[in-house]
């Protein structure tokens, strides 16, 4: 891949679908924020906040929101964009560089003969690739990766160094896998001969379990994993194979890093995970769902179509589909909000039932 080392502001406006004024022709070779800019960057001044520290810089050309007065923030070209943020997503694709993989295949790369490896790719040292394995067109792969026996991976996939892909995984095109991620291990999936202290806990709710000697032995994953096209997964995320039928991940799904899919899961198109979130076997989930940092997803249940889940919530339950969620065990968010407030209101409102307590009290000794 040509790594382009500068853009003319004119490029980078027509790249974006926005609008560049000034010296169209001026040379981009970087991105930068205000405050930090050279002359040869392109500052990112997204609102006024952002662009009272131009003056900090020595930037000559800056991304603008709609209607800022260019030319009075000392500017000699801009590119004016109407949804700053969005813009951002454009822009940052141009400008990427991304991991340098020679084209071709690395001579330290070990391929099995019956794999496939589709036109244009390239795949860096040290990689593995097993038996029967099928790489698309165009992928790019770096160094240290695996992909396991009968896995299939569509055209235009990008594994990072490290990645881990298990056998008979199923991958759609664009796929992106940072580093260290890791597809199709064996579900978390264990059993006693009789019944363990686990089930028994969850059969009494609560009540002291029977205390007996216990060997777990392993459920092992006959299923694999079915990702879908345009789907990101993070650094050191995992996603666990079925048991018997397949975890699938649907179009568009965006998971952050540290996040934790366990076997059987079902998520459907254009999910986003934050980091550290576990999702627990067997789980549905809808369309369209958001999952903030360190949610938590009991086993067997389903969250429906748009659900919000905020950070820290732990979902024990089916969720109907647009709840926005908050809090551990997960509520209405406006619920949550009233039960914080509440919270914290409680030392004034102990203070208050001593004080009527006492003024109860000496009222009674007097009568």
């Amino acid at each position: 891949m040509q790594v382009r080392e500068s853009f003319t502001i004119s490029e980078i406006a027509q790249a974006l679908g926005a609008e560049a004024v000034g010296d169209v022709d001026f040379s981009i070779a970087a991105a930068s924020e205000p405050a930090t800019a050279g002359p040869d960057d392109l500052a990112l001044a997204l609102d006024e906040q952002h662009a009272q520290k131009l003056g900090d810089g020595r930037a000559q050309a800056a991304m603008v929101w709609q209607g800022a007065d260019w030319q009075a923030l000392g500017l000699k070209a801009a590119i004016i964009v109407t949804r700053p943020r969005y813009a951002m997503s454009g822009l940052t694709a141009l400008m990427d560089r991304g991991p340098q993989i020679a084209p071709g295949i690395h001579p330290s790369a070990v391929i099995d003969p019956s794999a496939q490896i589709g036109p244009g790719a390239a795949i860096g040292p040290l990689v593995v690739i097993g038996p029967d394995a099928r790489i698309g067109a165009r992928a790019r792969i770096a160094s240290h990766v695996s992909v396991g026996a009968e896995a299939e991976l569509a055209e235009d996939v990008l594994l990072y160094s490290g990645v881990r892909i298990g056998a008979r995984v199923r991958i759609g095109a664009r796929f992106i896998g940072q580093p260290g991620a890791v597809v199709g291990s064996d579900g978390f999936s264990f059993v006693t001969p009789e019944k363990s202290s686990v089930e028994q806990a969850r059969d009494s709710l609560g009540t002291e379990v029977e205390r007996t000697v216990q060997s777990w032995m392993r459920i092992h994953s006959l299923g694999t994993v079915e990702i879908g096209d345009d789907v990101e997964l993070g650094a050191n995320s995992t996603i666990d194979r079925g048991t018997i039928r397949a975890t699938r991940i649907g179009r568009g799904c965006k998971i952050d890093n540290l996040v934790q899919i366990g076997h059987n899961v079902e998520i459907g198109e254009d999910c986003l995970l934050c980091g550290l979130v576990g999702v627990a076997g067997s789980v549905r989930i809808g369309n369209r769902v958001v999952l903030a940092g360190q949610c938590g997803v009991s086993d067997n249940i389903f969250i429906g179509d748009d659900v919000v889940a905020g950070g820290g919530t732990k979902i024990y339950s089916n969720a109907p589909a647009g709840r926005v969620l908050l809090g551990s065990p997960a509520v209405k968010m406006e619920t949550e909000i009233e039960i914080r407030k509440a919270l914290r209101r409680l030392p004034r409102m102990r203070k208050q039932l001593a004080q009527l307590q006492k003024t109860v009290s000496e009222q009674t000794q007097k009568d």
